[in-house]
């Protein structure tokens, strides 16, 4: 199951992009032509001082506050901009609740899952909102089955515990989707702690000859983010995602010495990166 990156999408045409310098040009244009209209002169309008200029600017600056106010309202009522209180209405509309103190990300995430998720059968982005809803100790859930097996598995991988969903976590999910208005009468469930598997990184690198030495030592912190990010249950790592994640501005060349393979993950599995070890090997053109 894919879920749409909704950050990823070109701006909406609805929301339009401000320039207080091209409203004012156009006010001041009506205003000129008004002039001209009733046979009376006007050519002071690049006056700082000019009274119709003044005018001109604050009714541009009213303006601008006005679109501005109607771009709000528009992101308001799309998924991908709402916040706060506004995400809060627009995912209502879809049974979506948010957790007390969960982020907008997270709850963004879930209401998306439950859009994909509602239908008469228990699909998997229905499983995966329904585990994530559970918790805010849910980091993330991966819903699956292996072979042609009809037992379907949720992994669980927590927030916190280094990653270890404990008993209590994994009883707080496995009630939450062997509900009566969740569960399937003909699935059986089983939810378990998906397994972490720490994957330790090596790589060599060439700087160009005016980047910063500091830039090394940022690399292992951005890297690790990068994969707190994008990786999770199913991710692969693979040498291809950390080379593209090592080439940062100042970086000549890379060489990824370990994982010597792409390190493949099942659904129920996730990786963390161990340790992180960067080799300078000098600076190349």
């Amino acid at each position: 199951m894919t879920t749409i990156d909704l950050a990823a999408f070109p701006p909406p045409e609805a929301i339009e992009t401000l320039d207080f310098e091209a409203i004012l040009a156009a006010v001041m244009a009506d205003a000129q032509a008004r002039f001209e209209a009733a046979g009376i002169a006007y050519d002071v309008g690049a006056l700082e001082t000019d009274p119709v200029k003044i005018v001109a600017e604050a009714a541009s600056y009213r303006e601008l506050l006005l679109r501005a106010r109607v771009n709000d309202a528009i992101r308001a009522n799309l998924l991908a901009f709402a916040r706060g209180a506004d995400l809060d209405h627009l995912a209502a509309f879809y049974d979506a609740a948010r957790l007390p103190e969960e982020g907008d990300d997270r709850f963004r995430l879930r209401t998306q899952l439950i859009i994909q998720g509602r239908s008469t059968g228990g699909t998997e982005p229905r499983y995966r909102a329904v585990a994530l809803g559970a918790s805010l100790r849910v980091a993330d859930a991966a819903v699956y089955r292996v072979g042609t097996s009809p037992l379907i598995q949720i992994a669980v991988i927590a927030a916190d515990n280094n990653g270890v969903a404990d008993a209590g976590l994994l009883a707080l999910v496995a009630a939450a989707v062997n509900a009566p208005a969740v569960r399937m009468v003909n699935d059986t469930i089983e939810v378990v702690a998906a397994v972490t598997d720490t994957i330790d990184v090596s790589a060599r690198i060439w700087l160009l000859p005016d980047a910063s030495a500091a830039l090394l030592e940022a690399l292992v912190p951005a890297l690790r983010a990068e994969w707190v990010a994008e990786g999770g249950l199913g991710f692969d790592l693979t040498r291809e995602w950390l080379l593209a994640r090592l080439m940062k501005t100042g970086v000549q060349r890379v060489e990824v010495t370990a994982p010597v393979a792409n390190v493949i993950v099942p659904p129920g599995r996730a990786v963390a990166l161990g340790a992180v070890n960067l080799t300078l090997m000098g600076r190349d053109r």
